[in-house]
């Protein structure tokens, strides 16, 4: 499922910026994610890190490991794991098409967001292509060089 709703249908809880620095995006996904009650609630509230994760696909399922989601301080014996591999929700038909892509061409499955869409947890998925040095080191240049241009615009009436 392709992600195009707007800002304004989501609440987005949390960002990976840095992956949009490393890799090169060429695809994006919108997928649920399986949580317990007390993962939910400490979501809400901003209580994650998606630095250092990833997807993987095993058996015919998406997984997402590496994801951080603190505990939440209520929730005391049903508390959950902060860092436990969560199964993300896509249709079969896109899941063997995402193996596909990353079996052969060395893709990677990057979490982009979470956010939280009519109530319900939702992770943006990218389909990215590492970039090397001097690909990062060129969007830094080209950034400064648009924010550069905009100051001057802004300063001329």
């Amino acid at each position: 499922m392709r992600t195009n709703r707007t800002e304004a249908e989501q609440k987005i809880v949390i960002s990976n910026r840095k992956a949009r620095h490393d890799y090169e995006v060429l695809d994006s996904y919108e997928t649920g994610i399986v949580l317990k009650g007390s993962e939910v609630k400490s979501l809400r509230l901003a209580n994650a890190n998606l630095q250092d994760s990833y997807a993987s696909i095993r058996a015919g399922e998406v997984w997402l490991e590496g994801m951080h989601i603190n505990t939440y301080e209520q929730a005391n014996q049903f508390n959950h794991d902060p860092v436990r591999a969560r199964r993300l929700l896509l249709h079969k038909k896109e899941i063997r098409k995402l193996f596909v892509k990353t079996a052969e061409r060395g893709l990677t499955l990057v979490p982009l967001k979470v956010y939280f869409s009519n109530g319900k947890a939702k992770v943006e998925l990218g389909l990215c292509r590492g970039k090397k040095s001097y690909d990062k080191r060129e969007t830094l240049a080209k950034r400064d060089h648009d924010m550069d241009m905009q100051r001057a615009r802004r300063e001329r009436g």
